[in-house]
């Protein structure tokens, strides 16, 4: 039902976050510029200078400034004739006129500029100008980079399948979407339920995209793969000194969702230590970073996923009651893919589309006995097992045809049927979520002699996860 083409973003890569701001000085009075220049090196800017309009435009290929200090009066030109470049390319500009010429700062502002200065200026207020144009910079730099990032993978982000699940999955997306756009408050939690492979990170990605701040950041929290060493300084950030080896200050991944999105992933693995944290942050929707006594406001909105059972593990007190029910406010569950039989064929076209788009490779059609081996087979891993299976058949099959022994799903019955007696035994028995989930792991162990790495695959997660999961099921290898 739901198909993604981008992997996992890591936001920590935002050049915003981890450069200091970068300052084009264009002034042709020289002592003038170096002053300024010094005095924004020492408050920690880099500053490049240049004396006329030729320079400023051959300089920026190479120096790429966030924010522009322009004079008016050059040389060559007027300072007027670069300001649409320069906010064109969303870079914040502040110019800088002579005392009585009103005219220019008022057709400068018309034309885009963000701020005016008027001389002579004192370098402490030049400063303070600076400083407060570096909020506007930021959060640019930050919509340029969503923009570019989610133009790039929205043609991942598909929802394929006319199931009735595939449909309420629709329905109920389209619904969520349309409360942020009748109300300017903060949209309310959404958690996303389903078993692994289904498409949890994909759904929280349409409801991003089709909210009202879709153009804001998406911030993806994959809360099984952080190192739990680390994993509250990734989510709230720290201050310089705050521990060792912080030698910055660097905000966390709730505050880089800004007022977009924070996904948070397999949230049923937090520790506890950080459940109480997160709730706080859900409640009151500020976040202190690590050493700070400053506190942030969160106006992002926030998704959860899990694949586990929150309601049964808060309940023996492996998860906090009041979090889960915090997060509980609204929910969406995925069916599993052996539900879903009429979106399968579909899915399989459309995963077939793409290696081939990718590799450009000539169309594959399936045949007969492929298709039907596709509707039979179990897919414990979902539509992330099938997706990988499409992959492999199209890329290593040597006909236009895939056939049933390309797909090579009969490799897989031994462990396929071993999933279904162990779901009807659960049923009868009613053991617990945690009981089920050990044994499918051990079944994927024995059909893959103890490889881990292979057993992750056939089941549809990391190798991470799979190690995760098998010390906390006590499983001797």
């Amino acid at each position: 039902m739901l198909a993604q083409q981008t992997p996992l973003e890591d936001l920590k890569s935002k050049q915003h976050f981890t450069q200091p701001k970068k300052v084009l000085i264009v002034e042709d009075e020289v002592l003038f510029a170096r002053a300024v220049q010094k005095r924004l090196q020492k408050a920690g800017y880099e500053c490049e200078h240049v004396e006329n309009l030729a320079d400023a435009r051959a300089i920026h290929k190479q120096f790429s400034a966030d924010l522009v200090l322009l004079d008016m009066r050059l040389p060559d030109g007027n300072g007027l004739d670069l300001i649409a470049e320069f906010v064109a390319k969303s870079i914040v500009t502040i110019v800088m006129t002579a005392y009585g010429e009103v005219s220019d700062a008022v057709n400068a502002m018309k034309l885009g500029a963000h701020d005016y200065l008027k001389k002579p200026i004192d370098l402490e207020e030049l400063l303070l100008v600076v400083e407060k144009n570096e909020k506007t910079a930021t959060l640019l730099a930050s919509v340029d980079y969503s923009r570019q990032r989610n133009a790039h993978s929205s043609d991942g982000i598909t929802l394929i399948g006319d199931s009735p699940a595939t449909q309420s999955i629709h329905m109920q997306i389209a619904r969520i979407a349309q409360l942020g756009h009748i109300t300017d408050a903060i949209a309310p939690t959404v958690l996303i339920t389903g078993e692994t492979g289904t498409g949890k990170d994909v759904a929280a990605r349409l409801l991003h995209a089709s909210g009202a701040n879709a153009d804001r950041p998406f911030v993806h929290v994959d809360c099984a793969s952080l190192p739990n060493e680390l994993i509250e300084s990734e989510l709230f950030g720290h201050e310089k000194g705050a521990f060792t080896n912080a030698i910055t200050s660097r905000p966390g991944l709730i505050e880089a969702a800004e007022d977009g999105t924070l996904f948070l992933d397999e949230i049923g693995e937090l520790p506890l230590t950080l459940q109480a944290k997160l709730l706080s942050v859900l409640e009151r929707r500020r976040v202190r970073r690590l050493g700070s006594t400053k506190e942030r406001i969160v106006p992002a909105r926030i998704i959860a996923a899990t694949n586990r059972d929150l309601h049964e593990m808060s309940q023996n007190g492996r998860f906090r009651s009041d979090l889960y029910y915090r997060l509980n406010v609204m929910t969406i569950s995925l069916a599993p893919l052996r539900e879903r039989g009429h979106d399968i064929l579909q899915l399989a076209k459309y995963f077939t589309q793409l290696t081939e788009k990718r590799y450009g490779l000539s169309k594959h059609v399936f045949s007969q006995s492929a298709i039907e081996a596709m509707q039979e087979y179990n897919w414990p891993g979902n539509v992330r097992e099938l997706r990988h299976q499409i992959s492999r058949a199209v890329l290593l099959s040597s006909q236009s045809q895939i056939t049933a022994a390309d797909l090579n799903l009969s490799g897989n019955k031994a462990l396929d049927q071993k999933t279904k007696v162990a779901s009807e035994s659960n049923q009868q028995t009613q053991v617990t979520l945690d009981a089920a989930e050990k044994s499918m792991i051990l079944n994927a162990l024995e059909a893959t002699h103890n490889n881990v790495s292979e057993a992750a695959r056939k089941l549809g997660i990391t190798r991470m996860t799979m190690r995760y999961r098998i010390d906390k099921h006590g499983i001797n290898l």
